[in-house]
């Protein structure tokens, strides 16, 4: 294919470079004439370990050339990628100054251009930023329609210095996100030497992924980092622990947890993060991820509250009152912590799980229920059908619970856990 690529940076110089190795015709575009220059001589803009040889083949073979007029790379490409930074402002804020100035000359390229032509995002940008920002510039620039005109789509790197040749060659899957298939079709045409799961996407989910995933990574450096200091308060080797710790594919390092849904709950979770935030606080640790758990938590279990409360005051069924379902547990369920809630706020409530029968509950378990809520016998029904009659709202806390077979029309229905 015929490619431009905006941007001969870091993420853009290796992108040039890869995709030129992968047979297309690339042309790099950037402002910085010597960025330029170094590309149109075969030397890379960067240093990081392949790229200097892949410039310099990509170059001698003539599938990678470079200029700074927007203008003439989009004529002569197809499809332009934007990898321009996207730096932070004082506040924290994205400056999108290069992605505009980006946008506004592949606009004017576009304006001088009879065929079709897609754009792809490769920065990173918040969610929402291609509709409100990139769109709007190449049109008011161009004086074309989006999707009528010409494409867009986003396709976020993830590139780690030091490993970026690697990582573009062998990716876990290449994401693009997009309105029309057919735009999308055309930007995987670029890889498709490339043995990698192509995944297709809207465009705002495409570009959340890229922040979802360097905030799980930052999650998970600042979670060993704390337990690492918890570890040397302890007197215990942190990177033997750690270890031991990364064996469990099953839960720890796996997909199990990462599923959105409602609050956590149960006899060990909350339990445990208390007593090591306690063990901290006494040791004199600072972990304020850890800290952060609990009240985390709990944020979740109030925007379900006002997710069931913001219709005013109605009957709420609930379905399931254990922590997780397939169990009668209900110490620190966090649907116990919501049913408490509702009837101190004034709803009438019924509760169903038909795992949970009162008679046969004893010990902490029927301690802690009583304690919580000492009249549970009268809220809870014997049958789903009966729930779905009283409620107006029906909030389900356990995952596959079947609602098909009943009468749910007028009625709200709220699934806490997905």
């Amino acid at each position: 294919m015929k490619i431009s690529v905006f941007g001969l940076g870091y993420v853009g110089c290796v992108s040039a470079a890869c995709l030129a190795r992968l047979g297309n015709e690339v042309v790099g575009v950037d402002v910085n004439q010597h960025k330029v220059d170094l590309i149109n001589a075969g030397q890379s803009t960067i240093v990081e370990e392949e790229i200097a040889e892949l410039v310099k083949n990509a170059v001698c073979t003539g599938l990678l050339t470079a200029t700074a007029s927007a203008v003439e790379a989009v004529a002569r490409t197809e499809i332009s990628l934007v990898c321009v930074g996207t730096p932070s402002r004082e506040n924290g804020s994205l400056d999108l100054s290069y992605i505009q100035s980006s946008c506004r000359s592949i606009g004017e390229g576009l304006a001088a251009k009879d065929g079709y032509h897609v754009v792809v995002i490769r920065s990173t940008m918040l969610p929402g930023s291609t509709r409100t920002t990139v769109i709007p510039v190449l049109e008011s620039s161009s004086g074309k329609k989006a999707g009528k005109d010409f494409g867009v789509c986003v396709n976020p790197e993830f590139l780690r210095e030091g490993s970026s040749v690697r990582d573009f060659l062998q990716p876990p899957y290449t994401l693009i996100g997009c309105d029309e298939s057919s735009h999308a079709d055309q930007v995987e045409k670029m890889y498709e030497a490339i043995e990698a799961e192509t995944v297709k996407v809207p465009i705002e989910t495409a570009e959340m992924i890229k922040y979802a995933s360097n905030s799980f990574h930052a999650v998970k450096i600042c979670f060993a980092n704390e337990i690492g200091r918890l570890c040397k308060a302890l007197g215990v080797d942190p990177q033997q622990l750690m270890e031991i710790f990364a064996k469990d594919s099953k839960l720890n390092i796996s997909k199990a947890y990462l599923r959105p849904g409602f609050a956590f709950g149960g006899s060990c979770l909350p339990k445990d993060v208390r007593a090591l935030n306690h063990f901290a606080r006494v040791s004199d640790v600072d972990v304020p991820l850890l800290a952060s758990l609990l009240p985390s938590n709990h944020a979740q279990l109030e925007q379900a509250l006002r997710l069931i409360t913001k219709g005013g005051r109605r009957n709420v069924g609930v379905v399931g009152l254990s922590f997780k379902p397939g169990t009668d547990d209900l110490r620190e369920s966090p649907l116990v912590l919501l049913v408490e809630h509702l009837i101190g706020r004034g709803f009438p409530v019924m509760v169903y799980d038909a795992n949970v029968h009162l008679s046969r509950i004893f010990g902490a378990n029927k301690q802690y229920i009583e304690k919580e809520i000492p009249h549970i016998e009268k809220l809870m029904v014997g049958n789903l059908e009966e729930l779905v009659d009283f409620a107006d709202v029906l909030v389900v806390g356990h995952r596959k619970v079947d609602l098909s077979g009943f009468n749910v029309d007028g009625k709200e229905v709220i699934q806490l856990e997905r």
